[in-house]
C-alpha cells in the first residue's frame, strides 16, 4: 500500500542538478589586481596597452540558499502520476508557502547502493536469494550501482559501476546468511557444535544465531549514505534496502544522526520489508527512513513479488518531479526546517522528504 507522504525538502545546496540550474544572483568583488599608489596623480599614457587577456571588469558572484525537493506522485492505486506541471504544485517550509524557482520533470540517473540484510531467517534469506539477480534488470546504462551487505558490519560486495555485467554477477555470485567472511571471529566463533549441541555446554544451539550476533540496521544506513554523499547532485541518490528491520540497540549512529547524514547529501531510502516483518511490528524503522527522506516502503515475502518490486523501485526513483525554491522567512536560528508540498489536483498521494538541514555537516555524535 502506498503511504501518503509529507513532502520535504533536501539540504541547502551551492549547486542543483543540471536539468534544474540556476543562475546565481552576482555579488561585488575587487578586480583582480589593485593598481599601485600614486604620490601625483597618474597621466594616461597612450603607448601602454593592457596585456593580453587581462580581465579588468568588476564581477558580481553571490551565494544563493536553494532547496531541491525531489517529489513522487501516485493514484490511489499506486501508478506513478505523470504530465504534471509547475502550477500543479505547492510548497510549504515551516508553514509558509514558497515560491516555486524551477520545476523539473526530466527523468534522473540513478547511484544506488543495493543494501541486503545478511542475517535473515533461512527462509527469508532463501528467498531473497532466488531473487537478487532480478535486481541488476532494474538499472540502465546510466545508473551506477553498489552492493553492501550487513549483519553487524556492512560489508561493501561490489562498488559503484556504470557496467550492469558486473552488478549482476556479483548478486549472482552472493551467498546470503554467510556471516563474517574471511575469519572476522567473534560471537560466531563458540566452539565446537556436534549433532546441534554445543560440545562446551551441552545445550541444542537451535537459536542461538540469533542471541550472538547484532544487527546494526543504523549503522549500515549510515555507511551506505556515507558512500552516496559524493555522487554527482545531477543523480538521484538512493539505498537500496531489504531487510526485515531488525536492529540492536548498539548502533555508533543512531536513527537521528542517520538520517540527517540523508538528508544532507541529499539520498533517498527505498526500503523492501521481508519475512515476517511485517506482523512482528519491525517495519517501523524501516517506513521512517523511508518517509523521512522521500523515499517509499514495500512488503513482499516470495522471490516472484521480490523480483516485480525491484523494477517498480527503480523505476519510481528515477522519475520524480523536481521542485527547487529560495527559502524566504525562514527563522536563522533553527538547522532544521520542516518542508510541505501539494498537488492542486484531488486523488492523488504525495512522497517527499519531511525537512532539511540548512548546515550541510553533522554535529558530533
Amino acid at each position: 500500500m502506498t503511504r501518503v507522504t509529507v513532502a520535504l525538502g533536501t539540504v541547502l545546496l551551492l549547486g542543483i542538478p543540471a536539468a534544474a540550474q540556476i543562475q546565481p544572483r552576482p555579488t561585488l568583488n575587487p578586480p583582480p589586481s589593485a593598481p599601485p599608489t600614486q604620490t601625483t596623480p597618474a597621466t594616461p599614457d597612450p603607448q601602454k596597452k593592457t596585456a593580453p587577456g587581462a580581465d579588468t571588469r568588476a564581477y558580481i558572484t553571490s551565494h544563493t540558499e536553494v532547496v531541491v525537493v525531489p517529489v513522487t506522485v501516485k493514484d490511489h492505486d499506486g501508478r506513478l502520476i505523470g504530465g504534471l506541471q509547475e502550477e500543479d504544485f505547492r510548497i510549504f517550509q515551516d508553514g509558509q508557502e514558497q515560491q516555486v524557482l524551477k520545476f523539473s520533470a526530466d527523468p534522473f540517473p540513478l547511484s544506488a547502493v543495493i543494501l541486503i540484510d545478511n542475517y535473515l531467517s533461512q527462509k527469508q534469506a532463501d528467498q531473497v536469494q532466488k531473487s537478487l539477480m532480478a535486481i541488476a534488470g532494474g538499472f540502465g546504462p546510466a545508473d551506477e550501482a553498489a552492493v553492501v551487505t550487513f549483519s553487524e558490519f556492512p560489508t561493501v560486495v561490489s562498488n559503484f559501476s556504470f557496467n550492469n555485467d558486473l552488478t549482476f554477477s556479483a548478486l549472482k555470485r552472493l551467498e546470503l546468511n554467510q556471516h563474517f567472511p574471511g575469519g572476522f571471529g567473534g560471537p560466531l566463533e563458540a566452539g565446537p557444535v556436534i549433532n546441534g549441541r554445543s560440545q562446551e555446554t551441552g545445550v541444542p544451539n537451535v537459536g542461538a544465531r540469533h542471541e550472538t550476533v547484532d544487527v546494526d540496521l543504523d549503522d549500515a544506513i549510515y555507511a551506505a549514505g556515507e558512500m552516496l554523499k559524493g555522487r554527482g547532485r545531477d543523480r538521484r541518490k538512493i539505498i537500496f534496502l531489504i531487510s526485515d528491520g531488525n536492529n540492536a540497540r548498539n548502533n555508533k549512529h543512531d536513527f537521528k544522526e542517520t538520517l540527517q547524514l540523508l538528508l544532507t547529501a541529499d539520498v533517498s531510502v527505498y526500503s523492501i520489508s521481508v519475512g515476517h516483518a511485517l506482523f512482528q511490528h519491525e517495519t517501523f524503522r524501516l517506513e521512517h527512513y523511508a518517509n523521512g527522506t522521500g523515499g517509499d516502503t514495500f512488503y513482499a515475502g516470495k522471490s516472484d513479488s521480490l523480483a516485480r518490486l525491484y523494477a517498480k523501485v527503480a523505476e519510481q526513483a528515477r522519475n520524480q518531479y523536481l521542485l527547487a525554491f529560495s527559502p524566504q522567512e525562514v527563522d536563522r536560528s533553527k538547522d532544521y526546517h520542516s518542508i510541505e508540498v501539494r498537488v492542486r489536483r484531488p486523488g492523488l498521494d504525495i512522497s517527499a522528504r519531511q525537512g532539511y538541514y540548512t548546515s550541510a555537516v553533522n554535529a558530533p555524535h
